[in-house]
């Protein structure tokens, strides 16, 4: 199921953001990611959108790190973006793919250099002794690469979720709120109408 999202979906999501932009929305990039743990265990953590396509949805990561740990083991995914000035959320479920080392590079070259070297310096989700550790590991890392470009790292790249399903929902008074909701069966997307 890797049909890309029509121009329909991808025109309704990206004015739906553009809302939350004009409503000053504090970060309308930020969605709620939930992955599967090794055991089952649902674990949702937010992230923040860097790209929205006719692909799909994609975030960055290191690979390491406790929810790259889970799309190894098993790529399904939801999303979540909620703007509560304008009322509105994007459900999406879907299956997240990594993107490619292009896309990577040239995304980890975009992001500020101190981004950049805390790529290199974070081991995601790992146990820390002492902040210091972590300030001390920083400055390694500046150092090792100063007066030069810093490279991307192997274990931070990226994922584009491929979604199956997305849903919009829009509030309304009295709870009469509407869900606008596309899925894809047998390799076609279907609009439907859901009840509140």
């Amino acid at each position: 199921m890797t049909q890309a999202m029509t121009d329909a979906m991808l025109k309704r999501f990206q004015a739906g953001f553009e809302r939350a932009r004009v409503a000053e929305v504090p970060e309308p990039t930020a969605m709620t990611l939930a992955t599967v743990a090794e055991n089952g265990q649902p674990c949702a953590r937010t992230v923040l959108l860097k790209d929205a396509d006719p692909g799909g949805f994609v975030f960055y990561t290191n690979l390491n790190s406790r929810k790259g740990r889970h799309l190894a083991a098993n790529p399904a995914v939801s999303l979540v973006f909620w703007w509560r000035e304008t009322a509105e959320q994007v459900l999406v479920d879907g299956i997240a793919e990594p993107v490619s080392a292009v896309e990577a590079d040239a995304y980890f070259a975009s992001r500020p250099r101190g981004s950049q070297v805390g790529a290199w310096a974070s081991r995601q989700s790992q146990e820390l002794a002492s902040r210091e550790e972590l300030v001390a590991r920083v400055k390694e890392i500046e150092s090792r690469y100063e007066g030069r470009e810093i490279p991307r790292p192997e274990h931070w790249s990226g994922f584009r979720v491929r979604p199956h399903r997305v849903e919009f929902w829009y509030g309304r008074e009295y709870r009469l709120h509407e869900r606008v909701c596309f899925e894809l069966k047998d390799g076609h997307w279907h609009e439907t109408l859901l009840y509140p």
